[in-house]
């Protein structure tokens, strides 16, 4: 099993929701991001190399069977992501042309 530190998997999420917002300049179509809500089932350790320190480490699903209830915990949170120039919210988009050859309903017709 490789270590994902909690901090790392977060960043992991606020890297690509960056790079799809990137994506999107330019673009005459944007979408508002909403809520985004995290679960995680963590393990808490401590480190005592360069100090001592707790670390909250993200659990695999189904890693390991025979860790007990007590030895990792549940942690969901709501993150509200926001432009942090315009403080306006945070807009992501697609580098690809809209293909709407397979929308012909009754208003295209």
């Amino acid at each position: 099993m490789t270590d994902i530190e909690l901090a790392d998997a977060i960043e992991s999420v606020r890297d690509q929701l960056v790079e799809a917002a990137g994506r999107a300049t330019g673009k005459p179509v944007a979408f508002e991001v909403g809520d985004i809500e995290m679960e995680f089932t963590i393990e808490l350790r401590k480190e005592v190399k360069g100090g001592a320190k707790v670390k909250a480490w993200v659990v695999e699903a189904g890693a390991d069977a025979s860790r007990t209830r007590g030895d990792t915990h549940r942690v969901s949170f709501t993150l509200k992501p926001r432009n942090a120039t315009t403080h306006g919210p945070w807009l992501v988009g697609n580098d690809d042309e809209a293909d709407l050859s397979d929308f012909d309903g009754p208003a295209a017709r």
